[in-house]
């Protein structure tokens, strides 16, 4: 049975290739977007509803709540223990979405340094007192190819970071694999690519069409829910800026606005995490998708 990722920036189309893909070759879906995995976040993420998955199972979908914070070991463990079990169905596996590092946890031998509490309170203490962006000027001296994957905002990541290095003594980076290392040697991975002009014309539509949709409805419940007491859900793209208009602290116009730029930052960063993939077989624009993954997928079964 084959594994298989489709990977690549936001508003890309992953989700739907993988679907197609799905039906024409009998696979089930892994969901590998950090944000995707908790429930009630449904817009802002653009998470397939149910009636658009095609009657494809989908796994690593809705599994915790917006209080909970994941950890990517977390989600290797379970991730790993789903696609063993589809495989065990005699079906093929599809890994999609644009968290590299999820993607990479289940590919690759990828361990994870054991937590340090004292360096931890440090970290955190130290972010209380001079702000996250101090930290993250010195992760991007210490650490350039982490700092270039990690959100300057996302206060938990830059703090894991930074004590996985002080743990280590060697760069949060160097603590991952070799590409000679996946655990899948024979799989497939796929990057959708577009151009950036155009996947940015992509993203202020999907942000237009999020607010269209209800999406700050869907916050409105999630605060209600507790989303504000989690570390990870709280920080995710739109969820955040928000959370923010709703404080009182920006207008909804900037939230609207914070959000595409955003966004448009981390697709960059999804782009230099993927591009540093000598894997990835890279499909453009003007290639028919689904029809070059299934070309692909047959000619390495012959």
């Amino acid at each position: 049975m084959k594994t298989i990722v489709i990977c690549g920036a936001t508003a890309t189309g992953k989700s739907d290739l993988a679907v197609s893909l799905a039906k024409e070759i009998g696979a089930e879906i892994v969901n590998a977007d950090s944000m995707q995995i908790y429930k009630g976040m449904d817009i802002g993420t653009a998470k397939l509803a149910p009636a658009e998955r095609g009657g494809i199972p989908h796994h690593m979908l809705d599994v915790l709540n917006v209080t909970k914070d994941a950890t990517v070991a977390w989600y290797q463990g379970l991730a790993r223990e789903a696609i063993t079990q589809i495989h065990d169905r005699g079906k093929h596996a599809i890994i999609v979405g644009g968290t590299g590092l999820y993607i990479k946890s289940i590919l690759d031998d990828l361990n994870f340094p054991d937590t340090d509490a004292a360096i931890r309170q440090k970290l955190t203490e130290e972010a209380k007192e001079f702000g996250i962006v101090h930290l993250f000027h010195r992760l991007e001296e210490l650490d350039p190819a982490a700092a270039a994957a990690i959100d300057h905002q996302n206060e938990r990541r830059v703090i894991r970071a930074l004590e996985v290095i002080e743990i280590t003594g060697k760069p949060f980076t160097a603590n991952l694999p070799r590409e000679d290392s996946s655990l899948y040697p024979d799989a497939l991975q796929f990057g959708l690519v577009m151009d950036r002009a155009e996947l940015a014309t992509r993203v202020e539509a999907r942000v237009d069409q999020m607010w269209e949709s209800g999406f700050v409805a869907e916050v409105d419940r999630l605060i209600e829910e507790g989303i504000t007491q989690g570390t990870t859900a709280r920080r995710a793209l739109g969820y955040a800026q928000i959370i923010a208009m709703r404080s009182g602290e920006i207008s909804e116009d900037l939230a609207i606005e914070e959000t595409k730029r955003a966004t448009r930052q981390y697709v960059r960063r999804q782009e230099t995490w993927f591009s540093r993939d000598a894997r990835i077989n890279w499909i453009s624009p003007i290639q028919p998708r689904l029809e070059t993954v299934l070309k692909k997928i047959n000619s390495s079964a012959s």
